[in-house]
């Protein structure tokens, strides 16, 4: 599934285009935790959360995410905006609730980044 598929499934808004739409993802998470993320994501991930710091584009940045979807409508400073683009990540934004997003990302066929 690439960006642009996320962008569509999730009728998100582009707030930092990154280095491609046209990346492949592999695996999701939905976590307003950055310490779950940093225990359970994996490579080529997109991040989903409610959360809006910039500490959230550093824990993308170290797990190598290369998209990360803000849920519920939420809109993140400019700063974490331009950390993004710096990193080469991009950034979405959708009015759904997370449950919902991972929800219509797994039935499109994301999957999650563990083996359970």
């Amino acid at each position: 599934m690439t960006i642009n598929d996320i962008k569509r499934i999730l009728q998100a808004r582009t707030l930092c285009e990154g280095e491609s739409m046209e990346r492949e993802v592999h695996t999701a998470c939905g976590s307003d935790m950055m310490s779950d993320v940093l225990a359970f994501v994996k490579d080529q991930s997109v991040l989903l959360t409610g959360l809006v710091n910039p500490q959230v584009i550093r824990t993308a940045e170290m797990m190598d995410i290369i998209c990360v979807v803000f849920v519920r409508g939420k809109q993140p400073d400019p700063s974490v905006l331009v950390l993004a683009e710096e990193r080469g990540i991009t950034v979405l934004s959708t009015d759904m609730r997370m449950f919902a997003a991972c929800g219509h990302l797994y039935e499109n066929g994301l999957r999650g980044g563990c083996d359970i």
